[in-house]
């Protein structure tokens, strides 16, 4: 029944990603430029058209369809057969479908299992995070920030603030920098360390090797803390699930308020919540760090 409704939540959320980073036309697809709204109107309206249509194409499967042919998908779309054909062969091209061995039929492909896959893991810490980060925050009387990662660096997505005289908190949707303490566990333990090499390379000298420095030290001890111009005091440590990093939560508050020894009482209380967190989430804490 899981991988159902998985499966259903992947093709909801692949329809609404494609109308976000892919420009369909007659050719194929490729990546949306920043002249897109520079097209005219007519193109426009067929890219949309193409975004219906392939979101049609991905309404077709489902728990009893797992596979479809071009005629099967013709018949119940009411559409030219060249037409699902050439929009089969785009979609292959793209990784949203997939051919099925020895036989005439596609089934979603590698881009729209890795992506529903994501973002289930991403609503599953949404629903069970609260809890331990009320939890922690009662512990440590410190406000605790959850982070998910977005296209290029952390997003601030849940917030317990602690009920003390002084308050650090942070708003929610605030996109964090690269050079934050929850940037950093994100990069130190990213699945694709190629991306996160290409984000620190972005990075100006010295600050480059500095962040890199400091990322191969967060491997090691499997938290980060930082204490900003401002004298506001972060640590934050990872949340992992079955595919690797799905999240950070970090304590924060001002540098009086919470020690940044990696050993103190709330870094522990952080660590070990994180560690419940994601054994519940099915995944593993890397040894070395443990």
């Amino acid at each position: 029944m899981q991988q159902d409704t998985g499966h259903a939540y992947s093709l909801s959320v692949l329809r609404t990603a494609i109308t976000l980073f892919w420009d369909i036309n007659a050719t194929g697809w490729g990546p949306m430029t920043e002249n897109q709204d520079e097209k005219p109107v007519a193109a426009r309206e067929q890219d949309i058209q193409a975004v219906s249509r392939t979101a049609q194409i991905l309404g077709l499967f489902g728990p009893e369809t797992p596979e479809l042919s071009v005629a099967e998908a013709t018949r119940r779309l009411g559409l030219n057969r060249t037409t699902v054909h050439r929009y089969f062969s785009s979609m292959i091209s793209s990784g949203l479908l997939e051919r099925v061995e020895d036989s005439a039929f596609v089934r979603p492909g590698r881009s729209i299992l890795q992506l529903g896959s994501f973002m289930l893991g991403q609503q599953r810490i949404m629903q069970k995070a609260p809890a331990y980060m009320r939890e922690l925050t009662l512990e440590i009387k410190i406000s605790t920030v959850l982070s998910l990662w977005g296209t290029s660096g952390p997003v601030v997505s849940l917030v317990e603030e602690a009920e003390h005289p002084t308050v650090v908190t942070v708003r929610v949707g605030s996109q964090l920098a690269l050079d934050s303490s929850q940037a950093k566990v994100f990069l130190a333990f990213l699945p694709d360390q190629f991306h996160a090499d290409r984000l620190t390379g972005s990075l100006p000298e010295p600050q480059r090797t500095e962040t890199r420095h400091r990322i191969e030290a967060i491997r090691q001890a499997g938290m980060s803390s930082h204490v900003n111009h401002r004298g506001i005091c972060v640590v934050a440590a990872p949340v992992f699930a079955a595919t690797g990093i799905c999240a950070t939560i970090a304590a924060v508050g001002t540098e009086r308020m919470l020690p940044d020894a990696l050993d103190s009482r709330e870094a522990t209380a952080l660590k070990a919540v994180c560690k419940r967190l994601t054994k519940e989430m099915g995944g593993t804490w890397p040894e070395a760090t443990a």
